[in-house]
């Protein structure tokens, strides 16, 4: 069994330019969605720290090398532009580095945070992705969507956000 690079999304509109750029096929739907090509394989776990959670499974049936979580996130710095990227785990060339919390509900209350950018499925992912590998094979990439607002983005922006960004962190995946 070849090992395999891990793509977690939270979202469809997340996923669907991912799938789209590496051609990705379905292998399932239900309880969340499975794609993959070769040995690149993604999930689409759903929205929320608990959802993410179902990235173990992958974990459990599959020899995992390396995970990415990519995904949207808020911004408490409106001097950063939408679409900016960011990694969140580690400080790597060509890609800005930002600090990070998780939630369990959107938030617009900058107070709160004691980071620069905010999601709600990074904790659980790094934690269950800390289970199996080694933090230099996990990164988590964010894309700025909003500053905390609380309104869902359309499906077709977000598509936009993540399309625009996969140039800049694809070359981290491993071949």
């Amino acid at each position: 069994m070849n090992p395999k690079t891990l793509i977690h999304t939270a979202l469809f509109c997340e996923a669907k330019p991912i799938i789209e750029h590496f051609k990705m096929q379905c292998l399932q739907t239900k309880p969340y969605r499975i794609y993959h090509k070769d040995d690149l394989w993604l999930i689409v776990s759903g929205m929320g720290s608990k959802k993410a959670l179902h990235v173990e499974d992958v974990f459990r049936l599959h020899h995992i090398k390396q995970a990415i979580n990519i995904g949207i996130a808020g911004c408490k710095d409106e001097d950063i532009a939408i679409g900016s990227l960011f990694c969140t785990n580690h400080h790597i060339e060509d890609i800005c580095y930002a600090t990070l919390s998780c939630v369990d509900e959107p938030t617009d209350d900058r107070e709160q945070l004691s980071s620069m950018l905010v999601d709600m499925e990074s904790k659980s992912f790094l934690h269950v992705s800390k289970l199996y590998l080694r933090d230099e094979n996990i990164f988590v990439f964010k894309v700025v969507s909003d500053y905390l607002d609380k309104t869902i983005p359309s499906k077709e922006f977000v598509e936009n956000l993540i399309k625009n960004t996969i140039k800049s962190w694809e070359r981290y995946i491993e071949a």
